[in-house]
């Protein structure tokens, strides 16, 4: 099974918490970058813990091939592990959200799972693989430019510099190799044909140039592909309401 590195992010402790939510970062960001300052307003019973991709923000860097289905496998099992008995949901951002559609699909523990940024197929695998091969070459600096495009909506480096700089600035620091490991894992990712066991909330940035608008159910205005960093309040609140049973 591939290891991942769980983080508390927010919220009660174990002891106290009425919720656990477990959430997932996106392709080249740490969770406690991409979902901090969103996991801090949603409500204080809940424990919200976060997990990083290898060699992403705490994640440990891996040589070893994993696919989406290995991430979702090491998800569902320590999600059973930290439950202690508590309601447990699941909300991930473009590649995490991946993750999710296959714990939709295969929940384990999970009564609800959101997804943002994300679709049941992303990129091609031809796209993915030449990513894959261009990081091992150029360093996962030489996506900075490209991420900035696509990750935030017009304008928002100029209202927020200091959120984007610091996803930006963490970007450089991701593993070569186990960013391009994980662009192969996409390639190789499909879950077209799983249907959702459990409740199941797809969002997505009205400005994603990724995952287009019209391929989820709910879009967020004014963000692109990581909205948990662009509207901290806008993705608390939706999800707020996804768990507590309220309309979006």
């Amino acid at each position: 099974m591939v290891e991942l590195v769980f983080s508390r992010l927010a919220g009660a402790d174990s002891a106290d918490g009425e919720r656990l939510l477990v959430v997932g970062p996106s392709l080249g960001t740490g969770v406690a970058d991409l979902w901090s300052r969103s996991a801090a307003l949603l409500p204080a019973s809940w424990e919200v813990v976060g997990w990083d991709l290898p060699g992403h923000g705490a994640g440990v860097p891996t040589t070893t091939a994993f696919t989406v289905d290995d991430l979702a496998a090491a998800v569902r099992t320590r999600a059973g592990e930290l439950a202690a008995g508590r309601p447990v949901a699941y909300a991930g951002v473009s590649l995490g959200g991946a993750v999710g559609f296959l714990l939709a699909a295969d929940p384990g523990a999970f009564d609800a799972v959101a997804t943002i940024a994300s679709a049941r197929l992303i990129g091609t695998p031809d796209g993915w693989c030449e990513r894959a091969a261009y990081v091992r070459q150029a360093g996962t600096a030489a996506m900075v430019e490209g991420s900035a495009t696509r990750w935030f909506a017009p304008g928002f480096l100029e209202r927020d510099p200091d959120a984007g700089s610091n996803l930006l600035r963490a970007l450089q620091d991701v593993d070569d190799e186990s960013y391009a490991l994980a662009c192969e894992a996409l390639a190789t990712f499909a879950a077209a044909d799983l249907p959702a066991r459990v409740p199941l909330l797809v969002a997505g940035g009205a400005h994603d140039v990724v995952v287009a608008p019209a391929a989820v159910d709910v879009v967020l205005d004014g963000v692109a592909h990581l909205p948990p960093a662009e509207d901290p309040a806008g993705t608390a609140a939706l999800l707020t309401d996804f768990l507590e049973g309220r309309p979006s």
